[in-house]
């Protein structure tokens, strides 16, 4: 007898609340990495009346050109956070919408699942094994690399839209024909791209499930391909025209991406490696031991579904095996700034919880084991991924806790390194700063970022040369920067160069003319040195960009006392 959906509901909220416990120690954790660009240096999630045209400039999403992709789902998600919150003092508001909608996804995992489990092989123990995958998933510590990391709300997003069409679809099929089950998929698209493959996840469901031979299957989900793909299309092509998503060669990364699969299937089952960011470098050759083995390992992938699909009672594994590649294949295809990145296992692992637990359950099934035996594993199982995961939060804490992590358990990563030594150099341990981003210089030689935090950590350490020598070499490795002018300003106007200052302050302006920091940086200049008309004229033109702007009207107000 299938346990009533009271049971269901009660059981479901003790996960909820173990959720909640696991994750109660994270949302104070501080704002991190792209955080930084996106959230706390954009002054367009300030106000929320630009929310309207987030949909219509990608450059408003993000304050750094680079990385002005066109997501203004996840813009509006920050504004709405930031009038919440009052600001940026508490990162509280910001933790508390990402977890909120991570519990609605929770939620939306167990339907799909028990619908899945149901399909291949009716069971009343189907309800627990839905249950206990979507704890596993919930509680598994890879996931608290999205749910600590604000900004990466983006692939929680994607989720979501993902798993709530397709319960649309399988718990609502009258709504089939008007096509309203695309809606979520549709919204999704907006906060990130790889909700494109919701057709293909829905063609398989068809596919397995559903008797439809393979053409049936392709015809009957090609209304969700003819809409999806071409509003894919118009989102990517949203894009800023600065946006640059790599730094690699395309052949070099692709061909990397089999091993790199093949590192976040290994850890689904030892997680011990999580890292904010890895120290993986591309490889070069398809002769590579590396490529060869990740390779062999996504054909055997293939061949493991396809001998798993021809039986019905085993779809659901060949299912989760295709939704882990097929969720793992845009950021394995299209050529990133990073090889490998832990908070991109947050969709494919759907995929493995689904794929593994209904594995497990199918060999349970057919044992006798004593209750209280599969009782036991199963509460060892959770409280040892609960405890991982609260360990992860702990490490998202702050930057200083998050670099060195980063530097432990990525040695060879210069980015990681340059941080962990930036933490350093905000706590005013200055020679501690300069050996860890002087190290880092070794991995990372053509970085202007690190230039520029090596010309501020020389600057406070009295070294003028070098100081003005690292400036100058990061303007000259990303000369449409504004960044490296902005610092180079600033380190000008304190050793009393201000004519010079103000040059190089307002050529990062014209570098980037909605740069915030830099107009602050220019309007206490003009403070200090008293050219009142300057000042008047900067912080008025401020306010026509952003109308909200605090520091701009507090300047007004001094101007006219």
């Amino acid at each position: 007898m299938a346990p009533s959906w009271k049971w269901i509901a009660a059981a479901f909220g003790v996960l909820v609340a173990v959720v909640c416990l696991t994750y109660s120690n994270h949302f104070h954790n501080s704002f991190h990495f792209d955080d930084y660009h996106t959230i706390v240096a954009n002054p367009y999630i300030r106000d929320l009346h630009n929310i309207p045209a987030f949909f219509k400039d990608a450059r408003m999403v993000d304050s750094l050109p680079p990385s002005q992709t066109y997501r203004p789902l996840i813009a509006v998600s920050f504004t709405i956070d930031y009038w919440l919150g009052h600001g940026l003092a508490d990162t509280l508001w910001f933790h508390v919408t990402t977890f909120a909608w991570y519990l609605g996804q929770l939620a939306l995992m167990y339907l799909v699942l028990r619908k899945v489990f149901d399909s291949a092989r009716p069971d009343p123990r189907n309800a627990w094994v839905a249950l206990f995958a979507t704890a596993l998933y919930g509680l598994h510590p890879a996931m608290a690399e999205t749910v600590n990391y604000i900004v990466q709300r983006a692939d929680l997003y994607s989720t979501f839209a993902v798993l709530a069409g397709l319960a649309i679809y399988l718990y609502y099929p009258r709504l089939r024909r008007s096509g309203l089950f695309l809606a979520p998929v549709v919204v999704g698209l907006f906060a990130k791209q790889p909700t494109a493959v919701f057709p293909a996840i829905l063609f398989m469901w068809i596919w397995l499930f559903e008797d439809a031979s393979f053409l049936q299957a392709a015809l009957r989900s090609l209304p969700s391909f003819l809409v999806v793909g071409p509003l894919a299309y118009f989102v990517l092509k949203m894009n800023a025209a600065t946006f640059f998503g790599g730094q690699f060669s395309a052949f070099n990364y692709r061909i990397s991406q089999p091993a790199v699969v093949m590192s976040y299937f290994r850890r689904f089952f030892l997680p011990l490696d999580l890292s904010a960011d890895t120290d993986r470098k591309p490889y070069t050759s398809l002769l590579d031991v590396n490529v060869v083995d990740g390779i062999l390992f996504i054909l055997l992938l293939v061949a493991a579904f396809f001998w798993l699909r021809r039986r019905r009672e085993t779809r659901p594994i060949a299912f989760g095996i295709f939704w882990f590649l097929v969720s793992c294949a845009p950021t394995s295809w299209v050529p990133l700034a990073e090889v490998e990145n832990d908070h991109r296992l947050f969709f494919p692992f759907v995929g493995l919880a689904l794929g593994l637990c209904w594995a497990a359950a199918l060999w349970l099934y057919s044992r006798r084991i004593p209750r209280a035996w599969v009782a036991g594993a199963t509460v060892l199982i959770l409280t040892t991924a609960a405890w991982g995961a609260r360990q992860r939060n702990i490490v998202w804490h702050s930057d200083e806790s998050l670099w060195f992590d980063v530097t432990q358990k990525s040695p060879a990563n210069g980015r990681g390194l340059m941080n962990y030594g930036l933490s350093q150099m905000r706590a005013g341990n200055y020679p501690v700063a300069l050996d860890y981003f002087t190290r880092g210089l070794v991995y990372n030689p053509y970085y202007p970022v690190l230039e520029i935090n090596l010309g501020v950590v020389n600057g406070a350490l009295h070294r003028s040369a070098d100081a003005e020598r690292h400036f100058l070499r990061a303007i000259q490795l990303a000369p449409a920067s504004a960044d490296g002018r902005m610092y180079y300003g600033r380190w000008l106007f304190d050793n009393g160069r201000t004519e010079e200052a103000i040059k190089s302050l307002q050529a990062s302006i014209k570098a980037q003319n909605d740069f915030i920091e830099a107009r602050y940086q220019l309007m206490q200049v003009y403070g200090k040195t008293g050219d009142r008309e300057k000042l008047r004229a900067l912080a008025t033109e401020t306010l026509s960009l952003f109308p909200a702007d605090g520091p701009s009207k507090a300047w007004l107000a001094k101007l006219k006392t």
